[in-house]
């Protein structure tokens, strides 16, 4: 599955067919995603508890209100790279204004069995040094909500300026020291623990994306296994409102000017819900959204030829219902 958008959409379904069919579905080896599940499997399987995954991205908390016509002010591009229209400004405002780490973290929280802050990504600033004491619960410091989350760093501080030996590009996993000999090695070999010694992250500092797909490939077809797949739904990517919306308004999807995608668990989606950001193409609102607010089915008519997508959806839901979550769409 190399289009991530469709495995937060619907991937859990789109996994359970797969194996109905008895076929291998699979998150791309080299993409952020699967690395970060590989970090996690690698934890769990060596014995240590997984407090948080993630990645690094550049973000500003402006970013959410970032449209088409103003991306190149916020991309670090040559003007006449920009000029030459090679860049598509729809797809680079996505990878911008938080939509794509979302959609990327949605991917690994289902994959891994984690559960998202339901306040969205934090982006908070740091390095490589400080994952760690960043990403650990509130309760001892950190910034996350529950221990068992995810949640992506920033590479620049909250004025731009880029943080030497950032997480731009990497990935991570923290884990928490089962006793105090654990403890020790955290602070006795090249980890970058916290300084309570309690918390230790691991760091892979590149993604080589298309590149590395062949891991995915020779451990689908050699061994029949995959490089991270859905285990569930745990986290779902809904249609925030970029702006001031107003009923008649026609959504224009993920990196457009209407809506940016937020990452929340898929309990609270579901419960209230949201509107996938992955459906938010192409369907008029039927009633105002205030900025800032997330988009709900309440709030859009649903325009024809979406019915496959919208049944694999609600079978996506349907795996949450069976485990005893609260139902709607």
């Amino acid at each position: 599955m190399v289009t991530v958008e469709a495995d937060a959409l619907c991937g859990p379904a789109l996994a359970a067919e797969a194996k109905k069919a008895g076929l291998v579905y699979s998150l791309a080896y080299g993409d952020q995603p699967a690395l970060i599940w590989e970090l996690v499997d690698w934890a769990r399987t060596s014995g240590f508890k997984v407090t948080a995954a993630g990645k690094g991205a550049k973000y500003l908390p402006h970013y959410h209100q970032m449209n088409p016509d103003n991306v190149w002010e916020n991309w670090e591009f040559s003007k006449e790279l920009t000029d030459s229209g090679q860049l598509n400004p729809y797809m680079h405002t996505s990878f911008r204004d938080g939509t794509k780490a979302a959609i990327e973290m949605a991917a690994v929280a289902n994959a891994a069995s984690l559960f998202p802050s339901d306040d969205g990504l934090t982006f908070t600033p740091g390095d490589v040094e400080q994952i760690a004491s960043i990403c650990r619960p509130a309760a001892d410091g950190g910034v996350l909500a529950h221990n068992g989350s995810v949640d992506v760093m920033s590479s620049v501080t909250r004025d731009g300026e880029w943080i030497d030996h950032n997480t731009q590009e990497g990935v991570f996993v923290v884990v928490e020291a089962t006793n105090d000999y654990v403890s020790g090695c955290f602070t006795e070999y090249p980890w970058h623990p916290d300084s309570t010694g309690r918390y230790a992250a691991l760091y892979r500092p590149y993604h080589y994306v298309g590149l590395e797909l062949g891991i995915s490939i020779a451990n689908a077809v050699l061994r029949g296994v995959a490089t991270g797949d859905p285990a569930g739904f745990y986290a779902d990517v809904v249609a925030t409102a970029k702006k001031d919306l107003t009923a008649g308004e026609v959504l224009d999807g993920e990196g457009g000017f209407c809506v940016y995608g937020k990452l929340i668990s898929a309990e609270t989606s579901v419960a209230r819900g949201g509107l996938p950001v992955a459906l938010a193409h192409s369907v008029p609102l039927i009633r105002d959204v205030a900025a800032g607010e997330v988009v709900t089915w309440d709030d859009v008519e649903m325009v024809e030829g979406m019915e496959t997508v919208l049944e694999m959806r609600r079978a996506t839901v349907a795996l949450m219902e069976r485990a005893g979550e609260p139902a709607a769409i």
